[in-house]
């Protein structure tokens, strides 16, 4: 799961934040939600508006005129913190204007620092990790009796896959589904094991009826949503790891990921579908061939690699080796000739020498992704790495072997984008475009961004045939054309 969208360059520095809003709901209080990280993070957001709704929230655009802000947290990275700790201290003046305002966390960030979060942040009223959103009615009532609250207890079972999400997302053409929660794989650097707990799936007829309901209601695109979504696994219930003591029965059913995916693919064949994030050492060929089976399953896969030398991958426990990444790779562009390919590097872990960089960047020169997520290093609390490594590369070699990667990879986002060039692509409109009101953006199969000239004739959320013309490492700028 990812922090920001990039496109050859870095953002590790630009934390997503958005005020969630439904219009026309009934409600006597005002809550503003802020959400900073990953996919998960907004869709879980949506989940937290749906519960609050139920106890009589309205969701705002307008901070100063709520009745109770929520701030939903990332841990991925000390920036992601800092950015929070930051946001805090400037609802600080609010806090004092309004001192009747409540003010929660959630999120990652909650689960990790738990009750140390209300020493640190005296203007905080409550902590609530993501497995405890369902206990918000009943800490929101001891906070407005006076007192402080904190959830966050880890669940076993939690999927939320009960719940109708409160769409907020801006656009109203696109939506998350959630289908898995927590990860398994423990890799070294990471903490979302310690703040999302471990690996579970949600009953898939939960899945088809949120996506029929989406499509019912005009959306053209889902994305479905897990920390390691080719982990799904589906067996009745309970933890993945736990799935060689189920019944023959429960095996002899289950769904997983590739199943789950053919099933949303017939159960919506008029709706685009993507998936994310991925790891390779659970992606199965069974997946592929059904991206290549399937037209409405877009033709992109977010594969996170974050070292091209086996040695370093191997230190960060990633569960597979720079061989076994770049057989995939190969399998990738066979049974999906056209995929796009995108994925995750971090620069400067711990050890790495100038010959792991190298692999690196001859790891990227071999696969030439479409675009990447890059950072350098950031060591997390509690993590193997933290514990048990020394953080032993200097910040400015971290800095410099990370321009580098960036600098590679905006060369390979300007080639990508170059053979998108004279090709008619169908693009999905999502709005107007970001520079001007005369021209749409939207995003091919490929997962591309594409800007073009508004004709009249066209609106948000058709599908149209545009002509790629020109572009740069970001975006794809073209005509809308006919289809013949």
């Amino acid at each position: 799961m990812k922090e920001a969208t990039l496109n050859g360059k870095t953002m590790d520095e630009s934390i997503q934040g958005t005020a969630l809003m439904r219009e026309g709901e009934r409600g006597s209080r005002k809550l503003y939600i802020e959400s900073y990280g990953c996919q998960m993070n907004f869709s879980d957001s949506e989940i937290v508006a749906s519960i609050l709704e139920k106890e009589g929230f309205d969701t705002t655009r307008n901070v100063e005129e709520a009745d109770l802000i929520l701030i939903n947290t990332c841990s991925i990275r000390d920036k992601a913190e800092q950015t929070v700790r930051k946001r805090l201290s400037n609802l600080n003046t609010l806090k004092l204007e309004r001192p009747e305002m409540k003010i929660g966390v959630l999120g990652c960030m909650a689960e990790r620092l738990k009750e140390k979060f209300l020493d640190e942040e005296k203007l905080v009223d409550l902590v609530v990790g993501p497995d405890a959103y369902r206990d918000l009615p009943n800490l929101l009532e001891k906070v407005e009796g006076g007192k402080k609250a904190v959830n966050v207890i880890l669940s076993k079972e939690e999927t939320y896959g009960d719940l109708s999400p409160v769409r907020i997302d801006t656009n109203g053409v696109s939506a998350f589904v959630s289908i898995t929660r927590g990860c398994d794989n423990m890799c070294t650097f990471c903490v979302v094991p310690f703040t999302r707990g471990r690996e579970r799936s949600r009953n898939p007829e939960t899945i088809i009826t949120e996506v029929k309901d989406l499509q019912s209601r005009g959306y053209k695109e889902i994305t479905l949503l897990g920390q390691n979504v080719d982990s799904y696994l589906w067996y009745g219930g309970g933890l993945k790891k736990d799935f060689e003591k189920a019944s023959d029965i429960a095996k002899a059913s289950a769904v997983d990921f590739a199943k789950l995916l053919a099933e949303v693919a017939e159960a919506a064949p008029h709706m685009r579908i993507r998936f994310s994030t991925s790891n390779p050492q659970d992606m199965l060929d069974d997946v592929l061939h059904t991206i290549a089976k399937y037209p409405n399953i877009c033709n992109y896969i977010h594969l996170p690699v974050q070292s091209g030398s086996s040695r370093i991958l191997k230190a960060m426990n990633r569960g597979h080796n720079r061989e076994e990444y770049i057989a995939l790779i190969d399998r990738i562009r066979k049974i999906i000739p056209d995929c796009g390919i995108s994925h995750d590097m971090i620069a400067g872990f711990p050890t790495e020498t100038e010959e792991d960089q190298a692999e690196t960047l001859s790891l990227m020169d071999l696969v030439r992704y479409d675009y990447g997520y890059l950072y350098y290093y950031s060591e997390r609390p509690n993590t193997y790495a933290e514990r048990k490594m020394e953080d032993d590369v200097p910040l400015e070699v971290k800095k410099r072997r990370l321009d580098e990667i960036i600098t590679k990879q905006r060369g390979h986002s300007l080639e990508r984008n170059k053979m998108h060039i004279g090709k008619k692509q169908q693009i999905l409109i999502e709005g107007d475009s970001k520079k001007s009101d005369q021209d749409w953006k939207g995003r091919n199969d490929q997962n591309a961004m594409a800007v073009f000239a508004k004709t009249g004739n066209e609106k948000k959320g058709d599908f149209v045939t545009v002509l790629i013309k020109d572009c740069n490492t970001a975006t794809l700028f073209g005509e809308i054309v006919s289809e013949d």
